[in-house]
């Protein structure tokens, strides 16, 4: 199991897809927002980093957009396809 540190949170790599993770990017780009999320899925596109949360199943917070079990079917639908893109997990 691979691990990572962004801004002080330890998060362990689920996928890294084409090598997408950039931990210096992360750093900057990593806010307050992210905090509740259990995941944070990122995906390259045109050059830049998209950055979007997820909660596991049964967590209070989640929706359908939000699912863990969904990440599949959004990086399908809403990401570039063959994106590089990556999969995180707050420890």
């Amino acid at each position: 199991m691979k691990k990572i540190k962004i801004n002080g949170i330890d998060y362990e790599v689920i996928v890294n897809e084409r090598d997408a993770i950039d931990e210096k990017i992360l750093d900057e780009m990593v806010t307050d927002y992210f905090g509740n999320f259990t995941y944070i899925l990122g995906d390259w596109a045109y050059g830049k980093l998209r950055l979007k949360g997820f909660y596991d199943a049964d967590d209070k917070n989640v929706s359908e957009i939000n699912n863990i079990d969904n990440y599949k079917e959004y990086v399908e639908k809403y990401c570039a396809y063959g994106c590089r893109y990556f999969l995180l997990k707050k420890l």
